[in-house]
């Protein structure tokens, strides 16, 4: 949490709580929504998207005017203010200065929006890392130049053994991996419009089709935080896999990722380079 905008804001709701003039209900509601949004918007240390921060504010909407609904007096509190800003003559003068501000506001965010300068990226950043020779998965250490997928022998010489390991990958994809890169591996998963950067699209033959086996399993046992400093900050909201998931499970749910896909891995015979173009990408 941001303690730089989570304090004041606390501040400003006791002082108006304390104010020696009563605050009736319509002031307490814009006042609650200001600061629900002040927090949401600034008060996190790492940066909330807005379709959250919309949706939370929908709900916070709904849950102050189920509140001022609830009670009579309350109700009276929120509609008395609003009733006699919009029919007494002293106010007038403001309510026709609402009038005008709210459509100009409106106009001057379409306008500003249609007409702001493309910004560059603000860093450069490769589609594919270049992997690490070797990382440490459940503490046993894994060669990514030499390792190959120890269940896709199988596709040849056990089919049915073959098959059962795809079943069990399709098990751990839609019990975990489903929710970002959707049922249909395209990347349009339920939560996929809260990220950014958004979750990869398998179907795509730039994709896992050009990567080995390998990469994959790096990728999905190391997730975000195991992303190689160049090229960052990737700001991948991919979790580390191997803290919940075995290795085989990885294994099977690769094994999934490309029958579902209908594609094949990335042959061992083009490894050198595939690291080469990582890294001269970089």
């Amino acid at each position: 949490m941001n303690l730089l905008v989570l304090v004041p804001v606390i501040l400003v709701l006791l002082a108006l709580r304390l104010a020696p003039i009563r605050v009736h209900m319509l002031g307490w509601f814009f006042a609650w929504i200001a600061a629900v949004y002040t927090v949401l918007q600034w008060g996190f240390a790492v940066p909330i998207p807005q379709s959250v921060v919309k949706l939370y504010m929908g709900i916070v909407t709904l849950a102050l005017l189920a509140y001022v609904t609830s009670d009579r007096e309350r109700l009276r509190g929120f509609w008395e203010p609003l009733r006699a800003f919009l029919t007494e003559k002293r106010f007038l003068p403001l309510l026709v200065l609402v009038a005008l501000a709210i459509p100009a506001a409106v106009a001057a965010k379409i306008y500003l929006d249609l007409t702001a300068e493309p910004v560059p990226p603000a860093f450069g950043r490769t589609v594919h890392p270049a992997p690490p020779e070797q990382i440490t998965v459940h503490d046993q250490p894994v060669d990514l130049v030499t390792i190959t997928n120890p269940y896709r022998r199988l596709q040849e010489s056990d089919p049915d053994a073959f098959a059962r390991h795809v079943a069990e990958g399709r098990r751990v994809y839609y019990q975990n991996c489903f929710y970002c890169h959707g049922d249909l591996m395209r990347g349009e998963g339920l939560f996929a419009h809260g990220l950014n950067p958004i979750p990869t699209n398998f179907q795509d033959p730039g994709t896992i089709a050009q990567l080995q086996e390998s990469f994959l399993f790096w990728r999905i046992s190391k997730g975000g935080p195991g992303l190689p400093t160049e090229g960052g900050p990737w700001a991948s909201a991919m979790p580390a896999w191997e803290k919940f998931l075995s290795e085989e499970e990885m294994w099977d749910v690769i094994l999934f990722l490309y029958d579902f896909t209908g594609q094949s891995p990335r042959a061992r015979a083009h490894q050198e380079s595939t690291r080469q173009e990582a890294e001269g990408g970089a």
